[in-house]
C-alpha cells in the first residue's frame, strides 16, 4: 500500500493531463510513496493515442481506458478501484500542484482526525487569487446572497474572497483537489453514480458530515488551476450543472426545500428570458431525463 493515489480523468484535453501528472512529479516530496491512475473517459481516438504515447512511464503510473464516458464521479469511482494506497486525491487535470501539496495534505489530516476532505487554494492561469470553497447553496443563499450568510454567521460561513493563512473549515472545497482518506471515502459510498457532472464535491462534503467528518480548506496548499478546460462551458453544462445540484439538493436536504428552490427558479427564470430553456428542467419530476450522460455516453 502506497501513502496516496492521484486520480486524474482526462476527457479530450490530454495536454492539460500529461502536464498534470509532470506537475505531481515534480513538487511531491520524493519520501512520499504515491501512484498516479489517469482514466480516459472515452476520449477521441486521437486525444487517447496522444494520451498513451507521452504519458510518464513509470512503475507508478497506470492508465485505464473506459470505453464509455461515465462523467466525473464515475471515472474517479474507475480510477479509485485500481489504486491501493491510504490517501486518496481526486485533482483535475487542469489543476497543476505548485507546491508540495500531497505532503502538506498529509500532515493536515494526520493532525486533524475529524477531516474527512481538504482542498488546496486556488489561482488562475493568471497566478491570481480565485476563491477555492464556497457554501451550500441553500434558499438563504439564492435570495439574499453569500455575502449575507457571511455576515450572519462568519464563523459557520467563512468569507470566501478572503486570502487565509491558517486552514479553515468550509462546506465545501473545489472539486479540483479532494484529498481524503480512502477509508473514509470507501465508508461514505464514493462518488454518487447518480451525478454525472458538477456538485459532486457538495455531495461528498454532506456525505462526510454524516459520519462526523469535516471539509477543510488548507490554504498552504497551492494549485493553478485553469477553470474550465476539463470540461469547457457552454449552455449544456450549465443544464447539467442544475441537474445536478436538484438532485443533490432533494437527496441530503429532502423533498420539501428542492420544492421551494424550484419555486424560486420558476419566478426568476420566468423573468429571465436567456433562462427560459431551464424552466424544463425545474417544472420536470424528472431532471436527469435531460442530462448530457446517454448524448455523450
Amino acid at each position: 500500500m502506497k501513502d496516496i493515489a492521484v486520480i486524474i480523468i482526462n476527457f479530450n484535453t490530454s495536454a492539460y493531463t500529461l502536464k498534470c501528472v509532470e506537475k505531481v512529479f515534480e513538487k511531491t516530496n520524493p519520501k512520499i510513496s504515491f501512484e498516479i491512475v489517469v482514466v480516459d473517459n472515452n476520449s477521441e481516438k486521437k486525444d487517447f493515442e496522444h494520451l498513451s504515447k507521452n504519458l510518464r512511464k513509470a512503475e507508478n503510473v497506470t492508465l485505464i481506458k473506459s470505453e464509455i464516458n461515465t462523467g466525473f464521479g464515475g471515472g474517479n469511482n474507475l480510477g479509485f478501484s485500481h489504486s491501493d494506497s491510504k490517501y486518496i486525491l481526486f485533482l483535475n487535470n487542469d489543476a497543476f500542484l505548485i507546491n508540495d501539496c500531497l505532503q502538506l495534505a498529509i500532515n493536515f489530516m494526520e493532525e486533524n482526525p475529524q477531516a474527512g476532505i481538504a482542498g488546496a487554494q486556488n489561482y488562475d492561469e493568471h497566478n491570481q487569487f480565485v476563491s477555492s470553497f464556497d457554501h451550500d447553496k441553500g434558499l438563504r443563499k439564492l435570495l439574499f446572497g453569500r455575502s449575507f450568510l457571511q455576515k450572519l454567521n462568519p464563523e459557520k460561513y467563512p468569507c470566501v474572497k478572503k486570502n487565509y493563512t491558517c486552514p479553515v473549515c468550509v462546506n465545501w472545497v473545489n472539486g479540483a483537489f479532494m484529498f481524503m482518506r480512502a477509508e473514509d471515502f470507501k465508508r461514505i459510498g464514493k462518488f454518487d453514480p447518480e451525478i454525472f457532472l458538477y456538485f459532486e464535491e457538495m455531495d461528498l462534503s454532506q456525505r462526510m458530515l454524516k459520519i462526523n467528518k469535516k471539509t477543510f480548506l488548507i490554504p498552504g496548499a497551492k494549485i493553478k488551476h485553469y477553470q474550465g478546460k476539463s470540461t469547457g462551458k457552454n449552455h449544456l453544462l450549465a443544464q447539467e450543472g442544475l441537474i445536478s445540484f436538484l438532485y443533490v439538493l432533494e437527496k441530503n436536504k429532502g423533498i420539501l426545500k428542492q420544492v421551494l428552490i424550484r419555486l424560486y427558479f420558476i419566478l426568476t427564470f420566468a423573468f429571465k428570458p436567456k433562462k427560459w430553456c431551464f424552466l424544463k428542467i425545474v417544472l420536470s419530476p424528472n431532471p436527469k431525463k435531460f442530462s448530457l450522460r446517454p448524448k455523450i455516453s
